[in-house]
């Protein structure tokens, strides 16, 4: 219990170091394969295509940032029709873009919409990312990532890729722009 507790003081002490950087964040960006999958890829038959693991952290994280106006979304060299249901149909994001390993394109249409570079949190653990990773004005990725990623990008998660990452990131990015939970009352 008690490592819990100080991983979460962690992250709001992360959060307050990088308080200018992501006060200016608008868009929230994640990679699939590697970020919020564990990155691995399995064949479920022509029905399905290639399939991934979710985790449900991540997923109601994603939506909590777009609850508090954030513009989020996902950009993945991968495209199967259960990442299309999870990140189009059931979450719900402002934008997805799938099927292409050179992810400059879509990153431009991201910025197409009105938004600057250091507006933009990217979380990616690949090295088609670095051009991206490079440019936002926060970068995340997770402990597996390569050498290459980890020193181009700011933070590096405490959780590994699959298991809440993007969550963690989102947790620091709620604490640094004060976003308040949406508790239900009973």
């Amino acid at each position: 219990m008690a490592q819990a507790l100080d991983e979460k003081k962690s992250l709001r002490v992360t959060a307050e170091k990088f308080k200018d950087k992501l006060s200016k964040i608008k868009v929230c960006i994640f990679d699939i394969d590697g970020i919020l999958t564990d990155g691995k890829i399995s064949w479920e038959g022509e029905d399905v295509g290639f399939n991934r693991t979710t985790h449900a952290l991540d997923g109601h994280g994603l939506k909590m940032m777009m609850a508090a106006g954030l513009h989020v979304g996902v950009i993945s060299g991968g495209d199967s029709k259960g990442v299309r249901k999870r990140f189009v149909e059931n979450l719900k994001l402002n934008f997805a873009y799938f099927g292409n390993e050179d992810k400059r394109e879509s990153y431009k249409k991201v910025l197409a919409l009105g938004y600057t570079d250091e507006q933009v949190l990217y979380m990616a653990d690949e090295f088609i990312d670095l051009p991206i990773l490079r440019r936002v004005g926060f970068s995340a990725t997770v402990p597996n990532a390569s050498l290459e990623i980890q020193e181009a990008v700011d933070y590096i998660t405490h959780r590994e890729a699959g298991d809440a990452c993007a969550r963690e990131v989102i947790d620091i990015l709620r604490y640094a722009q004060n976003i308040p939970l949406e508790l239900m009352e009973f």
